[in-house]
């Protein structure tokens, strides 16, 4: 059934939804809540399989609508105030000052840190070393979107294994990366088709959270080719017409942020 938060004008008149699913003629969605393990070692995590006719109904938003350091609202709030059927929270890009940062075609910050993830206009993904091109180089290519967090989880269909030398943004407090943690990851199958998945954690037998080698083993497990990893903790977020999807931090309190990936018709 159609929440009361999403309006007529933000989903096709002929969709079928439910708390679950959505489907219309350019849109499917389907959301799995997923378990593993007991007790204080239970791992909650929510996985949404995406196919899109036209890359087009994937964006990124900044919370309201503005480019700059600090400007933050909550998953939630940026998804309504765009009409967004489905979202998650991106990169924080707001609490760093560097960085490749391409959104919605422009580019906004050009200077090479890290690994990271580009979304294309043909529908789909790729993951780089930033020091290997520039923004004017991806924008020439063909990139709408950029992601400068990481690590990359899934590369040419093979989970990373070796996670050693990620390096850390001591700044957004991220030092146990290694550990089991909240998570938010995007990995794509082929082109159009995106896996979305956002593991709950620090939450006794709820959700311990997943380490980065376990988060990159379901995105490769559930066939993607690639996969990257945005930012974590209690910033990680699924939205889905008009309601928070997962329990961040076992609080049911989110995060304010800078910026979500999101769906729309």
């Amino acid at each position: 059934m159609e929440s009361s938060k999403v309006t007529a004008s933000k989903v096709s008149t002929n969709a079928e939804s439910d708390d679950w699913n959505y489907k219309s003629d350019n849109i499917q969605i389907t959301i799995k809540e997923e378990t593993k393990g007991s007790g204080s070692d239970k791992i909650t995590y929510y996985v949404a399989d995406v196919k899109l006719k036209n890359s087009s109904n994937l964006s990124s938003a900044f919370a309201k609508d503005t480019f700059g350091r600090n400007i933050v609202e909550t998953t939630s709030k940026i998804a309504e105030e765009n009409g967004a059927i489905f979202a998650i929270n991106g990169d924080y890009y707001g609490f760093r000052s560097d960085g490749i940062l391409i959104r919605n075609g422009s580019l906004y910050r050009d200077e090479a840190v890290r690994a990271a993830a580009a979304l294309y206009k043909d529908g789909t993904m790729d993951t780089f070393n930033e020091s290997d091109t520039s923004g004017s180089k991806l924008l020439a290519s063909g990139v709408i979107d950029t992601f400068s967090f990481g690590p990359v989880l899934v590369k040419d269909g093979v989970a990373v294994k070796d996670f050693t030398k990620v390096k850390v943004d001591k700044n957004i407090g991220n030092g146990s990366i290694q550990n089991s943690n909240p998570r938010t990851g995007i990995g794509m199958i082929e082109a159009n088709h995106y896996v979305f998945i956002v593991v709950d954690g620090r939450s006794q037998n709820y959700s311990k959270g997943m380490t980065l080698n376990e988060f990159a083993e379901v995105f490769a497990e559930l066939g993607c080719k690639e996969a990257y990893n945005l930012d974590g903790g209690g910033s990680s977020t699924m939205y889905f017409m008009g309601r928070v999807v997962n329990n961040p931090l076992g609080k049911q309190d989110e995060r304010s942020i800078s910026d979500i990936l999101y769906i729309k018709e």
